[in-house]
């Protein structure tokens, strides 16, 4: 047997290759929308992907699985257990349902599939025996966001992200169902995660790649408590807030998107900029100059969790960014479902659209006279519950797009986040909504407590 594991650090996300090695047939778990690495390590090996499947229609991900299918001829594997809200549509003719019991057979290598609701209803876990090894137990288990080191999947992002009310308690009392199918398996058995931490998809991924549920049962709080009530406390409080574009996600994952290819993109510097504008130079850069409306997210490992935010998926987009990375970011956008980049502007011929800039504030002056100021706290809720200046307002920075600001356009406000990361991104968001009279502080939470001392 063949394991291979591909993880995205952008977006804390794990996919899997499993192959024969007798019968060179292959499958991909949870493919990831570009799907050329697939590909390429198939290639090496000597593999044909025959066979695609995917744990639950994703929320903070855009699938690859019809593109396994236009590009590679895979056949598709695909849950049909839920309630008919979240079947799967627009799939191939020759698609597979799933349902509990039901076999996937890769060569000598077995899949079957378990039912393990909770972080969505249709969600399926596969456990792998690798008969060709001449196993007769299974090695591990595909577990996508049912059980993740350290932690399980939320229960509540059909109610956050999809607007279906009442489906947290429902998910919650369904997990804590599935985690008793669990009593059954040996402790060697291995976990194979769907999300590492960094994921939205839960409140305490770790960061090591893989697991085994002997070590689950002894250090995952989630199969240690036996009390319903308790559990559905817990899995239900204090989850962080999920991007905006995970209720995009959902219903693409859904109905299926058109197939992904990197295009030739205008880079240049045109009168008028096309759509919505993204400005991916650093915040320190952007600081000195920028163009009114642009929202500022710098181009690093934490950009789609940032920018995730702030897109509007009825618009076309302008980045300011390198030209030469235009087919990684054409690459990334449409990692979370969005295909319609029209133009780049380089960043060294940036300077000419600038028309606006903002003020840092060390935290030292900030904290000489705080009484009298009007101060915007854009950190997480948790982050926020943890410790926070009384006098602050709070509103988490991905919303502020949309959400109501209790300052008028003309008061100076003082914008802080936990150590100056998200403020500067925020600063790009409120100078967009009009509001000019802005401060960001600088070293945010971390370096006010530091200065009050």
């Amino acid at each position: 047997m063949y394991f291979k594991q591909f993880y995205d650090q952008k977006l804390s996300q794990t996919s899997y290759m499993v192959a024969c090695q007798k019968t060179k047939e292959a499958i991909i778990i949870d493919p990831k929308r570009v799907v050329d690495e697939y590909r390429e390590t198939a290639d090496v090996e000597g593999f044909k992907i025959t066979k695609a499947t995917e744990t639950h229609i994703h929320a903070d991900f855009a699938s690859g699985l019809r593109d396994a299918s236009r590009k590679f001829g895979a056949t598709l594997y695909v849950s049909d257990e839920g309630d008919e809200n979240w079947k799967y549509q627009n799939v191939p003719d020759d698609t597979v349902f799933l349902k509990e019991g039901s076999i996937i057979n890769v060569g000598n290598v077995e899949l079957k599939v378990i039912h393990t609701p909770g972080h969505t209803p249709e969600s399926i876990s596969f456990v792998l025996t690798d008969h060709g090894g001449g196993s007769t137990e299974p090695m591990g288990m595909f577990t996508g966001d049912f059980i993740f080191v350290g932690d399980i999947g939320r229960p509540d992002l059909l109610e956050e992200a999809a607007n279906m009310e009442g489906a947290t308690e429902e998910g919650a009392n369904a997990m804590f169902d599935s985690l008793k199918k669990m009593k059954d398996y040996p402790d060697f058995m291995q976990i194979w995660p769907g999300h590492g931490a960094g994921s939205a998809c839960g409140k305490s991924l770790g960061a090591v790649p893989l697991s085994t549920l002997g070590y689950e049962r002894k250090n995952n709080w989630a199969l240690k408590v036996t009390d319903r009530a308790a559990f559905i406390n817990e899995l239900t409080s204090d989850q962080p807030e999920p991007p905006s574009y995970f209720a995009q996600m959902k219903k693409v994952n859904k109905e299926g998107l058109p197939e992904f290819k990197v295009r030739e993109l205008t880079a240049g510097t045109p009168e008028i900029l096309p759509g919505q504008l993204f400005d991916l130079r650093s915040k320190k850069e952007f600081k000195k100059g920028f163009k009114k409306g642009a929202i500022n997210v710098p181009y690093n490992s934490k950009f789609l969790q940032f920018a995730g935010w702030y897109i509007n998926y009825n618009e076309p987009m302008t980045i300011i960014a390198n030209p030469e990375t235009s087919k990684t970011l054409q690459e990334d956008f449409a990692s979370i479902g969005f295909d319609n980049i029209q133009l780049i502007v380089p960043m060294d011929q940036a300077e000419q659209y600038s028309d606006d800039n903002y003020e840092n504030i060390s935290p030292e002056i900030f904290t000489k006279d705080m009484s009298s100021k009007n101060i915007l706290d854009v950190r997480t809720n948790s982050e926020y519950h943890a410790g926070n200046l009384e006098s602050a307002a709070h509103i988490h920075f991905g919303k502020l797009q949309n959400a109501d600001i209790p300052f008028n356009n003309e008061d100076k406000i003082y914008v802080h986040c936990q150590s100056g990361v998200r403020s500067a991104i925020a600063m790009s968001v409120l100078k967009a909504r009009g509001f000019d009279n802005i401060v960001n502080i600088e070293k945010g939470y971390i370096g006010i407590k530091e200065a009050m001392k």
